[in-house]
């Protein structure tokens, strides 16, 4: 039976980087069926790992699946909600392979959601030294006057910390109502929203509608596909990771 390091078995399981994993080995959290283990052991798929006494949830199928989704509001990102809220993964049921979100959008947010069974990849889009951009079409009100505009642009302090400058886009200006593109190249918690409340203004809506190369286009909301090959050969590249 073919075996792996249990580090890249973690990562893989989309439980953590494989750099993380190797710290929760050398800090003897990991157990191989119930025993610590080390740096270099490997298991195969009957082979039970705990981290800190809890099961490690290991894909029994090697195919590696990628998604995009179009979510709607009203659907938390979490494979499931101790609330009874609906979940994102309500929306994938007919898919066989278990898949997880890459990264998240709140409970209000719609748009671009990615999922895939592949950890290593999942983990490097959401590196934060890897500054994928991601675009958000945002509607805010009231009116938005241009030193507004300028503070989004050069970064706002939220929790604490200022955020990297951004690319803001208006798109239309009515009354009491403006639609902006923003483009930002971390993924710090509601930060669009944060952001938007730190220069005065309220989201009405907020929607991701791209994540580096990929767009998401006409897919309808609750609705996803698989990436095609070219989409997935470009958004390997722009993490750097070869195919």
């Amino acid at each position: 039976m073919e075996k792996t390091r249990i580090q890249k078995i973690i990562a893989d399981a989309g439980y953590c980087s494989r750099r993380k994993a190797e710290e929760l080995i050398s800090s003897g959290r990991v157990k191989l069926n119930g025993r610590p283990v080390s740096l270099g052991d490997k298991a195969g798929f009957k082979d039970l790992i705990t981290i800190d006494g809890e099961k490690l949830y290991v894909p029994k199928k090697k195919n590696k699946i990628y998604i995009m989704m179009n979510k709607p509001r009203g659907y938390v990102t979490t494979m499931s909600d101790e609330l009874d809220r609906k979940c994102v993964t309500d929306l994938l049921e007919e898919l066989d392979e278990r898949v997880y979100p890459v990264g998240r959008l709140d409970r209000n947010s719609e748009g671009l959601l990615l999922f895939t069974n592949d950890g290593e990849f999942a983990n490097s889009i959401m590196h934060p030294s890897r500054h994928i951009a991601k675009t958000y079409r945002v509607t805010v009100r009231p009116d938005i006057n241009d030193e507004q505009l300028v503070k989004l642009s050069d970064g706002v302090e939220i929790d604490g910390k200022k955020t990297m400058p951004a690319t803001v886009v208006v798109k239309t200006k009515e009354q009491g109502r403006v639609v902006m593109l923003i483009t930002i190249k971390e993924g710090r918690n509601r930060q669009i929203r944060k952001m938007c409340e730190a220069v005065g203004l309220e989201v009405a809506r907020l929607r991701r509608v791209s994540i580096g190369p990929l767009k998401l286009g006409m897919l309808k909301p609750g609705t996803w596909r698989e990436l095609t090959a070219e989409e997935l050969r470009a958004i390997r590249n722009a993490i750097g990771k070869e195919n």
